[in-house]
C-alpha cells in the first residue's frame, strides 16, 4: 500500500484543538474525513500500521483514535498491538458491518465505539465529541451494535421513523405495501406509540412524498373550530371572519392529511368527512360552492372504536372508510429490544433541541428502563431522557424508572376490531359462570391470536410460544373460529 496517505497534509495545528488519530487504508475515506473534519480538530491521517503505532509515541499526544476495522482476520492482530499502547485512548472502530458477538469482545478488549460505513460528518462528529467529553478510564457499558441507518429512516427536519425489532419491521413491511395506494389508513395503538411518525413514514414512501403532510388533532377544538380548520371559511362566516380561508384539505390537495385522534371528532363532522372520503368534495364553513380536493387521508386513535359505534358515538360508515387499511403499533414493552436505540434517538433530539451536549447512558440507565413497562410509550421514554439531559441527576431518574407501576393491560382494546362481550351487553339470563366462561374464551382467543400473529401464523412457533401442543392450538384455532383472520 502506498503511503500517500500518510503524508496527506493536514491543518493547521492549534492547541485547543483535539487530536484525533485516524487509520485506514482507504484512501477516499481519509480525504472526506479531513475535509469534513480539518476544520474542528487537528487531524492526523495514516495508512501504514507502522505510522500508525509511530504517532502513539509523537507529542501532542491523540484523544481519540480512529481504527479502521476489516474483520478479525485483517484487522484482530493490529488491534491487539494497538490497545495496550493506546491505554486511555479511546479507541473507536469504522466497520464496514457488525456482528453482535464479535462487536461484544472487542468491546471487552478496549474498542469504546464502533461507527458503521457510510456514514456522515454528523455521525462521526457526535461520536468523537462524546468520548471527547467521558472522564479518562471510562468504557462504554455497550456499543452502538444497530447499524443507524439501518434502523433510522429520515422523514424530514429532524424527524426518523426508528425501528429494529421484528414487530415494528413487519408493521413497517405493511407500510411500504400499503404506501403505494391511496386506500385510506387507520392507525392505531396506545398513546405515545408514534402513530404519526408512522403516517409521515406512509406519506414519505407514498407516491405523494413531495406534496404537503399536514396533521390536525381532532381532539384539541370544538366543532367549530374544528370544521374552520379542516374545510375552511368564506368571509362573513362567522364573527372575526374579514376574509376567506381555505383550510387543511385545501393546503394539502395532492399530499396526505393526518387525523389524530378521529375517535374525538364530533358527530356533525363526521358526516361531513365521510362525503370527503366518498367523493373529495365538500363546501366551505358558511360557502354555498363545492370545493374538489385530491388529498390522502390516513387517521389514527386510541380508543376502541368499535365501542364507539355501539355507543353511537362514531358513525360506522365513516370507520369503513376510514378502515380501508388498518396498522397497529406495538407498545413499547412489547418490543424493550429497541429501548437502547430509541433512547440514544431521544438524547441527539433533545441535545439538538436544548444546545447541550449529549450524555451517555450507562449500564444502569438501560437496566432500569428494559424493567419499566412505560405506560406512556415512546413519548414517556422521550420525555425521561430530556429529563436526564437537562438535569444530569443519574439517580433521581433510576429511583423514578424504579417506582412500582400497576402492571400493564393484558390486552390492547385498541388492536382488536372484533367486538368483545361485556357484562352490560349480556342478558339477564346467562348468568354468572356463563358470563365469566364467556371472557376467559375472549381472552384465550386474544392471546391466541396475538401469537399467531406474532409468528406470521407459523402454527408450530405459536404452539412452542404458548406452551401447548400443535393439536392442542389447531383445535382452539378451529372452535375460534380464527381460522378466517389468517
Amino acid at each position: 500500500m502506498s503511503s500517500r496517505a500518510s503524508s496527506l497534509p493536514s491543518p493547521r495545528r492549534f492547541a485547543s484543538r483535539a487530536q484525533i488519530l485516524v487509520f485506514d487504508q482507504n484512501i477516499v475515506l481519509l480525504d472526506y474525513i479531513r475535509e469534513e473534519l480539518g476544520n474542528t480538530y487537528n487531524i492526523r491521517l495514516l495508512s501504514e500500521k507502522s505510522s500508525l503505532l509511530r504517532e502513539l509515541q509523537s507529542d501532542p499526544i491523540p484523544d481519540i483514535i480512529l481504527f479502521s476495522w476489516d474483520g478479525a482476520g485483517r484487522s484482530l492482530a493490529m488491534l491487539q498491538e494497538l490497545l495496550p499502547r493506546a491505554k486511555d485512548i479511546p479507541v473507536l472502530l469504522l466497520a464496514c458491518s457488525s456482528d453482535n458477538h464479535e462487536m461484544r469482545l472487542l468491546m471487552n478488549m478496549g474498542v469504546r465505539d464502533v461507527m458503521l460505513k457510510p456514514f456522515d460528518k454528523n455521525d462521526l462528529q457526535q461520536v468523537i465529541e462524546k468520548h471527547l467529553r467521558m472522564p479518562d478510564g471510562h468504557v462504554e457499558s455497550s456499543l452502538r451494535l444497530v447499524n443507524r441507518q439501518d434502523s433510522e429512516v429520515p422523514l424530514g427536519g429532524d424527524r426518523y421513523f426508528v425501528r429494529s425489532s421484528q414487530a415494528m419491521r413487519a408493521v413497517e413491511n405493511e407500510a411500504k405495501l400499503v404506501a403505494a395506494s391511496d386506500i385510506p389508513v387507520l392507525v392505531l395503538g396506545e398513546s405515545g406509540t408514534g402513530k404519526e411518525v408512522l403516517a409521515l413514514f406512509l406519506h414519505k414512501m407514498s407516491l405523494r412524498s413531495k406534496e404537503t403532510f399536514l396533521k390536525v388533532n381532532c381532539a384539541a377544538m370544538p366543532a367549530d373550530l374544528l370544521e374552520s380548520e379542516l374545510f375552511g371559511y368564506e368571509q362573513g362566516a362567522f364573527t372575526g371572519a374579514v376574509k376567506a380561508k381555505p383550510g387543511k384539505f385545501e393546503l394539502c390537495n395532492g399530499g396526505t392529511i393526518f387525523l389524530d385522534e378521529i375517535g374525538e371528532m364530533p358527530a356533525p363532522l363526521q358526516a361531513k368527512l365521510l362525503h370527503v372520503l366518498q367523493d373529495g368534495t365538500f363546501t366551505r364553513l358558511g360557502g354555498k360552492s363545492t370545493v374538489k380536493v385530491d388529498v390522502r387521508v390516513i387517521a389514527a386513535t386510541n380508543i376502541n372504536i368499535r365501542e364507539s359505534i355501539a355507543a353511537k358515538t362514531f358513525r360506522e360508515d365513516l370507520y369503513y372508510r376510514l378502515n380501508g387499511i388498518s396498522l397497529k403499533l406495538p407498545a413499547l414493552r412489547e418490543r424493550t429490544e429497541e429501548i437502547q436505540l430509541l433512547a440514544e434517538y431521544f438524547m441527539r433530539r433533545a441535545a439538538a433541541k436544548y444546545n447541550r451536549a449529549p450524555l451517555s447512558l450507562t449500564g444502569a440507565m438501560y437496566s432500569a428502563m428494559q424493567q419499566y413497562h412505560w405506560p406512556g410509550n415512546l413519548r414517556e421514554l422521550e420525555n425521561v431522557v430530556s429529563r436526564y439531559l437537562i438535569l444530569g441527576d443519574e439517580t433521581s431518574i433510576l429511583r423514578e424508572l424504579s417506582t412500582a407501576m400497576p402492571e400493564p393491560p393484558q390486552a390492547d382494546a385498541v388492536a382488536s376490531s372484533d367486538t368483545k362481550p361485556s357484562l352490560t351487553e349480556t342478558t339477564a339470563g346467562e348468568g354468572l359462570k356463563s358470563i365469566v366462561k364467556s371472557l376467559k374464551g375472549d381472552a384465550e382467543a386474544m392471546a391466541i391470536l396475538a401469537a399467531l400473529q406474532e409468528t406470521r401464523w407459523n402454527r408450530k412457533a405459536a404452539a412452542r410460544n404458548l406452551k401447548i401442543s400443535y393439536k392442542a392450538l389447531l383445535y382452539k384455532i378451529k372452535n375460534y373460529n380464527l381460522e378466517t383472520t389468517s
